[in-house]
């Protein structure tokens, strides 16, 4: 197990000090604190996620709208006028 380069035996060393200095009353309120920051991480980090890939696929269709107009006008420009004035 090795999580953010910390194997076991730090992550032990690191819980027996944190609970020698904020002891076993306050230990899993810490917990839960922690966890919910790392949850409400994780959801604004999903809400991120989500809106980039909106706007990017909004992005996407915005493009491919503009570049298939520009395409018809040029099939239009180069369809031959017939001339309607006679000479």
């Amino acid at each position: 197990m090795n999580i953010f380069g910390i194997g076991l035996p730090e992550m032990a060393v690191i819980f027996t000090i944190a609970l020698l200095v904020f002891g076993p009353k306050k230990l899993p309120e810490i917990g839960r604190s922690v966890g919910k920051a790392l949850r409400g991480f994780q959801d604004a980090s999903r809400d991120f996620e989500s809106e980039f890939n909106r706007e990017a696929k909004q992005l996407e269709e915005t493009v491919a709208t503009t570049k298939s107009k520009p395409e018809t006008e040029k099939l239009a420009a180069a369809t031959p006028k017939e001339d309607t004035a006679d000479s």
